[in-house]
């Protein structure tokens, strides 16, 4: 491969026509203290740096902020278009938008609908909804707002970091106050888990969901307006058997399940998954009781369970790849699809 010079990189970078793997293939992923803030730089293997070290500085920048330059630019590019696919609003945590490595759920839907999306890995319920504008907070309604002649349907994806992530501010993994230690009984799945400390996240993610909720029905256009949410898949812990292969180049293997798991003396290995079943298994009791009866209420739960059945169908402990994602995003198509029709 040829290589290119560093300004050639950054009007790659700013290139809208530009693919994220041409954009990977002349970069390199520069881990974080955690497994969201990573960061690209240019490959000085593939990029000529010459005397830009001032500008590898800024380049170190790149990772939310370019994806969400570039989702930007390009939704506003087909909205202003003779495009007459449907438009979305999303927010979300890194399953609506991982940066440049991933192809998620929102990059996935990108062909059947045109999604304003104001998503951002790692981001926090508690950001989106009570955050200050200037952090992320309260972005859906402003995007809702610019787009409120043409929006079909409202996607949110908030609970992640508090179930299965992990607080992006600390880095520290949820299941470390999620779960008990090891007991000696393989098959007790409940009493690994700390039922206060789930029982205050829940309560903690109800209300910050019904706050969204109000949100957007205090705005008399979007009284009627389909929201979406879901509540994830069944994870694998790592490592979870020899033949698991996950080694993500932005995280540690066991960034969010396995440490924690790890640090409780909790080895099994059908014990670890399960505790992340009945977790997951809780978050969508409580997201389906918010819900209510879809019809009436205007919103649906996407159910992600079992859409990613085998270690190979995820990147991380938390992430799938690109192939289980398109499978992902294909329930959320049936989901939004109904929703638009009987809105």
């Amino acid at each position: 491969m040829q290589k290119i010079s560093l300004a050639k990189y950054f009007e790659m970078m700013s290139d809208l026509n530009s693919s994220d793997e041409k954009i990977l293939a002349y970069s390199r992923v520069v881990r974080g203290s955690g497994g969201f803030d990573f960061k690209l730089a240019p490959d000085p293997e593939k990029v000529d740096m010459g005397d830009g070290m001032q500008e590898l500085e800024s380049a170190m920048g790149i990772g939310n902020g370019l994806a969400r330059w570039r989702r930007r630019r390009v939704f506003m590019n087909r909205l202003n278009s003779d495009e007459t696919l449907p438009v979305l609003v999303s927010e979300g945590d890194s399953w609506f938008q991982f940066p440049v490595l991933i192809k998620e759920v929102i990059d996935q839907l990108g062909s059947r609908y045109r999604i304003y999306s104001v998503g951002a890995a790692g981001d926090t319920a508690q950001n989106m909804v009570h955050g200050p504008a200037e952090s992320g907070g309260y972005e859906y309604m402003s995007a809702l707002g610019e787009v409120r002649q043409h929006v079909r349907a409202f996607l949110f994806s908030a609970a992640g970091n508090d179930i299965i992530g992990e607080d992006p501010q600390t880095g520290v993994a949820a299941l470390f106050e999620l779960v008990r230690p090891f007991n000696g009984d393989v098959n007790d799945v409940q009493g690994h888990i700390n039922h206060g400390a789930l029982e205050d996240r829940l309560d903690f993610l109800r209300k910050a969901y019904r706050k969204m909720i109000s949100d957007v029905r205090s705005d008399p256009d979007f009284a009627r307006l389909p929201i979406i949410i879901h509540g994830y898949d069944y994870a694998f812990p790592y490592p979870f058997g020899p033949d698991d292969r996950r080694d993500p180049s932005y995280a540690a293997n066991n960034e969010w399940l396995g440490e924690p798991l790890d640090s409780r003396g909790i080895t099994d290995h059908t014990l670890r998954r399960d505790i992340i079943k009945y977790l997951v298994d809780e978050l969508y009791f409580m997201l389906t009781s918010l819900a209510g009866q879809s019809s009436k209420t205007r919103i649906w739960v996407v159910n992600c369970r079992g859409a990613l059945p085998n270690v190979s169908d995820w990147n991380d402990e938390i992430h799938a790849t690109n192939s289980g994602f398109s499978r992902i995003a294909d329930r959320f198509h049936d989901t939004i699809s109904r929703a638009i029709s009987l809105a």
